[in-house]
């Protein structure tokens, strides 16, 4: 609802992740509201909130982890605390090449290859948020990181995108990545980590203080979490915020 069709750019950080469903979003959002257009800056969500903390021109903030939005709330006071909300949230899974010459089939499978020291699996490295929830599952099960790195059974990468590749190249045996990169890279998923294994993956979302167009940030904000915006994240594997 524009007055007289002036025109608005709204700078939007967003974790890559989040590449494919909002470029669609934003797409449609833009057709039923003419005049608001978009400008996205996808990257790693640590990234984007170094850039949002020196300075840079953004509007609203959407993080793949609450770490970089915390911080900015409380180094920086940079967000508009008001508007934050946990927008959405993606599973940590397994999956693995389709031939799955190992036959690992869940969790507790992929932990007994990992004993026996007869598999590669490959996973973010720890600067990474994929690769802390993968951490945190393996620690679960009570295997040891550096044990497991010294006898060569783990190979990083340094972005969930990289980790996709690897596997789908079937240069690992076995993979732990988000569900939506599962679906992105067509490899089929065969478990789905607990919140006991590896805590929540909220992905949170907010307007910022230094905006001039907050109100317009609002509301775009307030449509990524109606319906019709949510059905486009679920198609690619991301649900609702509880």
């Amino acid at each position: 609802s524009e007055v007289s069709g002036e025109s608005v750019e709204l700078i939007v950080f967003a974790a890559a992740s989040l590449t494919e469903t909002l470029n669609a979003i934003a797409e449609t959002y833009s057709a039923q509201n003419p005049g608001v257009t978009f400008r996205f800056n996808f990257d790693s969500s640590g990234t984007l909130k170094t850039q949002i903390q020196e300075g840079a021109d953004c509007d609203l903030f959407l993080s793949a982890s609450p770490k970089q939005m915390d911080q900015l709330e409380t180094e920086s006071h940079s967000l508009l605390p008001e508007s934050r909300i946990d927008l959405l949230e993606n599973q940590v899974v397994l999956v693995t090449p389709k031939e799955n010459e190992k036959n690992v089939d869940s969790f507790d499978s992929l932990a007994e290859h990992l004993r026996a020291g007869d598999i590669l699996l490959a996973m973010g490295n720890s600067d990474v948020p994929a690769g802390q929830y993968a951490e945190k599952i393996l620690s679960w099960y009570g295997l040891d990181m550096r044990e497991l790195e010294s006898r060569g059974l783990i190979t990083y990468g340094s972005n969930v995108k990289e980790v996709s590749a690897q596997v789908s190249e079937g240069s690992a045996d076995a993979g732990i990545i988000y569900s939506t990169d599962a679906f992105s890279a067509g490899l089929p998923v065969l478990d789905r980590a607990s919140e006991e294994m590896c805590g929540k993956v909220v992905y949170p979302a907010s307007v910022l203080k230094s905006s001039g167009r907050q109100k317009e940030a609002q509301d775009f904000l307030d449509f990524l979490s109606g319906p019709k915006a949510q059905a486009v994240f679920e198609r690619i594997g991301f649900s609702m915020a509880e």
